[in-house]
């Protein structure tokens, strides 16, 4: 098969900057990266840094006479399997809505004949201004995905809708733009379907436990590990995308929840193992998140102090609840039961002993020794009674999207649940 080639459209703003991960991320996954770069966003990324990630040619200007010798635009436009404008700068996809071709970015969207997804970045009341939201209307109206943006603080100090989606949302927008299924966790304004072989999980309920627990020692401390919920989250979205009833229990993680997915959040072991009992029955249970193994015996109501006699405080532990073998133990388990291991040293090994010793089917193992919790890619091991498959280091979102293949490829030999 020949590599996916992307077009990618770098517009203005304080984003850009996010364009450089995206082009470090498609490279990653073998994917060929030529970038147009606007004169805007010259001003905050160079054709060098992104010329030296794509290992390509960086193109500027419509009237440059080598670059229409090399490749004429009209070629560069229709050359890709998808074009992306990551970000979208609302003068931007003003100029596509209206049609305008007044830049080699705006010539080669109006020229080209492929699938065209945008990542809109712009400041929040731009986003909501009347005039925006009517030519992101009229982009899809023309076939163009248009992702929602991320909410949150903007670099001007105000807070709402308009930041650039993350580098790895947008991957996967990609991915599922390449299959030419709509992916409802990160693409808004398309079909809530796909055809059957793009949602192998249609009719399927799915369990997913992400990010940590924080068990409290008094009201300011808790004990905690530094899971980022990232891995977990990115295992939801691919959930969803596939066609499956997703019900997300999330420790405490600041992360947005993916459009199409049902969340519980929790903040303690004993009420993620009271959530995850309420939720059951599923076809398959994921538990990703990173439970704290103990807890304090006696939170304290008030907060402990020093008392200036340098004795320490003692802190006696309980534990806590072992959720993966309950749910193994389960009569309500689920027909496919997965757990995870964040190991240090020895990981297959450490992953076959949980395996025997949880219950459960799989265990889906990743080395943090070298790469710490909160990163943006794993290397995993699926460890099972049939041997080990390990895959090579991918994005998180590409991780996620080879599970779901994987559960899909289990599921179905089995029976989907009875509804209620």
């Amino acid at each position: 098969m020949t590599r996916p080639r992307i077009l990618l459209i770098v517009g203005g703003g304080i984003a850009a900057y996010k364009s450089v991960e995206l082009v470090r991320l498609l490279r990653k996954a073998d994917m060929t990266v030529r970038c147009v770069l606007t004169r805007a966003g010259e001003q905050f990324v160079t054709p060098l840094t992104l010329a030296a990630l794509s290992e390509n040619k960086v193109y500027t200007s419509l009237f440059d006479l080598t670059d229409e010798v090399e490749m004429g635009h009209i070629q560069l436009s229709r050359e890709a399997d998808l074009v992306v404008v990551a970000p979208a700068t609302a003068d931007l996809m003003a100029r596509m809505a209206a049609g305008i071709a007044d830049d080699l970015a705006t010539t080669l969207l109006l020229a080209t004949d492929k699938p065209v997804l945008a990542a809109p970045a712009m400041n929040v009341r731009m986003w909501l201004h009347p005039a925006t939201q009517r030519n992101i209307a009229a982009l899809r109206g023309d076939g163009v995905t248009v992702m929602e943006p991320d909410e949150g603080e903007m670099a001007c100090g105000e807070y709402g809708p308009g930041r650039l989606p993350e580098p790895d949302a947008i991957f996967a927008a990609i991915e599922a733009a390449l299959a030419n299924a709509p992916a409802p966790s990160v693409l808004s304004g398309q079909p809530d379907f796909a055809p059957a072989n793009h949602r192998p999980l249609h009719g399927r309920r799915i369990l997913i436990t992400a990010g940590p627990t924080h068990e409290p020692i008094d009201p300011v401390r808790y004990i905690a590990n530094r899971s980022s919920g990232k891995q977990g989250f990115a295992i939801a979205a691919a959930a969803a995308e596939a066609g499956a009833e997703v019900l997300l229990i999330a420790g405490p993680v600041p992360l947005p929840t993916p459009p199409g997915v049902i969340r519980v959040d929790v903040e303690t072991a004993v009420e993620m193992a009271t959530e995850v009992e309420a939720g059951l029955p599923v076809d398959a249970a994921i538990m990703v998140a990173a439970v704290a193994d103990w807890r304090a015996a006696e939170s304290q109501a008030q907060k402990i102090k020093k008392d200036g006699s340098g004795r320490v405080p003692p802190l006696a532990l309980a534990e806590n609840p072992d959720i993966l073998a309950s749910v193994a133990q389960s009569s309500r388990r689920p027909p496919l039961l997965i757990g995870f291991a964040a190991e240090t040293n020895d990981v297959i090994a450490h992953a076959e002993a949980k395996l025997a010793r949880k219950g459960c089917d799989w265990i889906v193992a990743n080395d943090v020794s070298a790469d710490p919790m909160g990163g943006e890619s794993n290397r995993v091991h699926i460890v099972s009674n049939g041997g080990v498959d390990s895959w090579d280091r991918l994005p998180k979102a590409v991780v996620a999207r080879k599970l779901m293949e994987k559960i899909a490829d289990e599921l179905d030999q089995r029976a989907p649940l009875e509804r209620d």
